[in-house]
């Protein structure tokens, strides 16, 4: 077998008897590397050490890893301007957070005889919040409903890592400054939440049910092997 050290070196070709008598002197394990080359090609190594290396780089690559995901928001065409304020508000976080949005207009009774509203609503949201997306899916019709798609200017990778950049900075600040951060926390609390201002969530307060959507697909490199 050819024998390679346990740093890269080139040992030669030896026979087993020899490699097991190296991997015991050096207290190392045995690792056939290549058992289809001629000749096989074995290394001596930690494999205990080799195994958990290994294992802790698939786990950070699984760490990095962005899926594509895709969120919705449902809007009626008579919408009023405090709960297209609201809506549009969920589209900017979605966006700013690397998220593609799935924009649906729902047409009832008589409104599906004036396509011109949606399609004038979807453009309106489409400029207003061109500085964080685009439009990925132009405005179609879909039975009741008219349909866009935005996409963000942002990669879902830089989007994850300025989070967590975010996240470590108010963690520092928060351990640098105890008492001004408890006292942020609970002036943020007094006064807020009683009659639902300044508290954010996922459930619109809409009687025709707006709801957000969320749908993960696959990455790019899973669909391929699919």
């Amino acid at each position: 077998m050819r024998l390679v050290g346990p740093s890269g070196e080139q040992v030669g070709i030896v026979p087993l008897a020899k490699a097991l008598e190296l991997a015991q002197e050096y207290d190392l394990d045995l690792v056939e590397v290549a058992a289809n080359a001629r000749p096989p090609v074995c290394k001596l190594m930690d494999y205990g050490k080799f195994k958990y290396e290994s294992a802790m780089k698939a786990r950070e690559a699984r760490k990095n890893q962005a899926h594509t995901v895709i969120k919705e928001m449902k809007l009626r065409p008579k919408i009023d301007p405090h709960d297209y304020d609201t809506k549009k508000g969920h589209v900017v976080r979605f966006l700013k957070q690397g998220d593609k949005v799935k924009i649906t207009i729902m047409f009832r009774g008589r409104e599906q005889s004036r396509p011109e509203l949606g399609y004038r609503l979807l453009q309106r949201l489409a400029t207003d919040v061109e500085d964080l997306g685009f439009i990925e899916s132009n405005p179609k019709q879909d039975g009741r409903n008219m349909i866009m798609v935005l996409g963000p200017h942002k990669k879902k990778t830089e989007a994850m890592a300025e989070a967590r950049e975010a996240q470590a900075a108010r963690k520092a600040e928060a351990k640098a400054n105890p008492g001004k951060s408890q006292n942020a926390a609970e002036s943020e609390f007094d006064g807020e939440g009683i009659d639902g201002e300044g508290i954010e969530g996922e459930v619109i307060a809409d009687e025709d049910a707006a709801d957000e959507v969320e749908t993960v697909e696959a990455p790019a490199e899973a669909r391929a092997d699919a």
